[in-house]
């Protein structure tokens, strides 16, 4: 009996997950899984491929040295905007679109969050990578 309770509950999961498929983060961590890993270099990533880590410097600190990255790496920016939580950066580079969001945590505390988009279907997650990367760079974050 208690086996079979076992299964129905595995079971249950599944069919919920199913109904999740647009949140595959939220899906996983049902599983214990997570929302993301960690590599070595402190970026983690969501299960989508978004890029993010949090930097101990302030909003205006990480936005000069975003866009610092992003023209080093030959990144146009098309557009920035406030948002709720912070700023936003559209920008283009050969066939990518990037996104950039930078949130405040608090006043010393940003957390920067990137996507870099190949067509419609296609995240490019070395990209949003480096973009993290050569952020902390100029940053000075070692």
């Amino acid at each position: 009996m208690k086996r079979q309770k076992t299964r129905f509950g595995f079971l249950f999961v599944v069919c919920l997950l199913a109904l999740l498929n647009g949140c595959a983060a939220v899906g996983m961590t049902l599983f214990g899984v997570g929302a993301g890993v960690t590599t070595g270099t402190a970026v983690s990533y969501t299960l989508d491929g978004i890029a993010y880590r949090t930097f101990t410097a302030p909003l205006a600190q990480v936005e000069s040295a975003t866009r610092t990255a992003l023209d080093r790496m030959g990144i146009t920016v098309e557009a920035t905007a406030k948002t709720e939580q912070g700023k936003a950066i559209k920008a283009i580079g050969n066939d990518r679109e990037i996104e950039v969001e930078l949130e405040v945590v608090s006043a010393k505390t940003t957390r920067i969050r990137t996507v870099a988009k190949q067509g419609v279907f296609f995240k490019d997650r070395a990209t949003a990578t480096e973009i993290i990367l050569q952020t902390e760079k100029v940053l000075g974050i070692s």
